[in-house]
């Protein structure tokens, strides 16, 4: 019988909120409680956007990554990266970062 994976995850760190808008809007990851930038992430988000990871300078457009209300993704976050930026899909909101332990 194949082990099927743990579906949860442990967040004992603050997140970061970013609001979405008409145009991208972008900040560092939250940290986890450790101080390190996560390897994985989870995003939830109050109205549809679209989400990006990178460094300085990141922009998210219309063609990235959705999140949807009701939605939650597990992002992996490649090495060297320290930003998340946000852009709304057709009405403004609200996106939550949190850094995962765990998963």
């Amino acid at each position: 019988m194949a082990h099927q994976a743990d579906s949860c995850v442990t967040v004992t760190a603050a997140g970061a909120q970013l609001a979405s808008g008409a145009s991208s809007a972008s900040a560092n990851l939250p940290l986890t409680s450790a101080g390190t930038i996560p390897t994985k992430i989870r995003v939830a988000a109050s109205a549809a956007a679209c989400i990006r990871l990178g460094v300085t300078g990141v922009a998210a457009t219309n063609a990235d990554t959705m999140v949807q209300p009701g939605d939650a993704l597990l992002l992996r976050v490649p090495v060297g990266y320290t930003k998340f930026a946000v852009i709304q899909l057709s009405a403004a909101g609200i996106v939550q970062v949190s850094p995962t332990e765990d998963c």
